[in-house]
């Protein structure tokens, strides 16, 4: 029997107002997953109620007390890890091997943030004789996180843990065609002793769920991940209230290959780099930029080790059919541009919305798919003739998310990594998923911060005190 959730308001399923719900299929497949509330306004309004009232018990915890509730979070999330992994694979279409590393990371959060619980703390501000002066970090108190359907446990935790350490309540909203983990997730963390209220998590679509989150004044900050042109809507509003905001959007990587790097890591590293999760990663490395005199011997190479590749096992389903249509899309646009299709480019006839890694050749930097976040697995190729055209090609772009090079030169690899215009730079790998550093874009890729103790500053304002002795 399919199962059927609630909204998880004030620490239980809520039946959804509209009486209505949705089904989740596996992606490609006729398979449901579960039904999932169609939420609304009216849902909404119950849920920050619920997160209002729940937060001056939550803040005026201990932070040790509420460092405990989170490590007691990670422990059950652990302890679930296999059910909360097949059910991340089902309803977002993983491969065996990546949900459970996610749902590790999900634990991971909660459990980093669980040690900095006192961590945000202020400053003492010398005013001279007489006078004492101070700062300190307080919670904003109800907080909105959104978030996408690539990576959904992972990224809602991302957001969650760091917000409840430091004493904000929340209302979360997954993408409704992947919300059965989140939903999940309050479940383990009320039964893990987070008090009623303190996480509630909303289901159903942009327009009656998550418009209405962003717009309720009572609402004090809001976090988001996903699209460029969603993170913009999102920003217009949180302007007009004049509330901060998070938004970590697009990504177009560039994963930058020297002559002198050790060009066998380098491909090695590259082909996860872009492959992973289906290439649906913001920050994946799509824009693969060669030496011009290893150019051929990496693009062999390259095409080489995709040959080995798996699907099923090293990457998984497109998630949603609209996305399936727009990377086969842009597989036109690139032939139409004049690419060279090196290797892939076609649909797999298999269970599932699969398309072969894709890899196009003779691709110069103003072409769309040099330009546009395609996510998917699909990979441009670009020479370069020496480091100045190699960080002028990185940096052409509107994104600004994550970069990588490879090299054997440290004064090259310094050197580079501060002329890159990206929120994090990758030295002879590329990696995702790190818990500890902090995350987010320059330019159109975002503002603030997630992830690392900086994370705590994004969820909290400041307030200065001085006191005449």
């Amino acid at each position: 029997m399919t199962k059927r959730y609630g909204q998880w308001i004030g620490g239980a399923e809520v039946e959804p107002a509209s009486g209505e719900y949705l089904i989740c299929r596996e992606p490609g497949r006729p398979d449901v997953v579960c039904e999932t509330p169609a939420g609304s306004r009216d849902d909404v309004d119950t849920a920050v109620a619920a997160a209002k009232a729940a937060w001056d018990g939550w803040r005026a915890r201990k932070p040790i007390e509420r460092g405990r509730v989170l490590a007691a979070i990670a422990a059950r999330l652990r302890a679930e890890s296999a059910y909360l992994a097949a059910l991340e694979a089902a309803q977002a279409g993983k491969p065996p091997g990546l949900a459970p590393l996610e749902i590790e990371a999900a634990a991971t959060y909660f459990e980093f943030y669980a040690g900095l619980v006192n961590h945000p703390d202020g400053e003492v501000i010398d005013l001279g004789p007489g006078m004492h002066a101070y700062t300190v970090r307080e919670p904003f108190g109800v907080v909105a996180i959104i978030t996408p359907w690539n990576a959904p446990l992972n990224q809602a935790c991302r957001g969650i843990a760091p917000a409840l350490a430091v004493g904000n309540t929340v209302v979360a909203k997954p993408s409704e065609f992947t919300s059965a983990t989140t939903l999940e997730l309050a479940r383990i963390a009320t039964q893990a002793g987070l008090p009623d209220g303190v996480l509630n998590v909303l289901t159903g679509d942009a327009e009656s769920v998550g418009a209405p989150l962003v717009e309720h004044p009572d609402v004090r900050k809001v976090a988001f991940t996903g699209s460029v042109t969603a993170g913009r809507a999102i920003g217009r509003v949180a302007a007009e209230r004049i509330i901060p905001v998070t938004l970590e959007l697009g990504g177009k990587g560039p994963n930058i290959i020297f002559a002198d790097a050790d060009l066998a890591a380098a491909v090695r590293g590259s082909i996860p780099a872009f492959l992973a999760n289906a290439g649906q990663i913001c920050s994946a490395g799509t824009r693969l930029l060669v030496h011009e005199d290893v150019h051929d011997q990496v693009v062999n190479a390259l095409v080489a080790g995709l040959a080995t590749v798996e699907p099923g096992v090293a990457y998984g389903s497109i998630t949603t059919e609209a996305q399936f249509a727009k990377v086969q899309s842009y597989l036109r646009i690139a032939e139409e541009e004049g690419a060279k299709l090196t290797t892939g480019g076609t649909v797999l006839d298999r269970p599932g919305w699969y398309i072969a890694p894709t890899v196009f050749t003779e691709v110069t930097n103003d072409m769309r798919i040099a330009r546009e976040e395609i996510f998917g697995p699909v990979l441009s190729v670009i020479r370069f003739a020496d480091e100045d055209e190699a960080v002028a090609i990185a940096n052409d772009t509107p994104y600004g998310l994550s970069a990588g090079l490879w090299t054997r030169d440290l004064s090259r690899a310094h050197r580079v990594a501060a002329r890159l215009e990206a929120g994090q730079v990758y030295v002879n790998e590329w990696q995702h998923g790190l818990v500890e550093g902090p995350f987010g874009g320059y330019k159109q890729s975002g503002v603030g911060r997630e992830k690392g103790a900086e994370a705590l500053h994004h969820y909290t304002q400041t307030k200065f005190v001085s006191i005449r002795l």
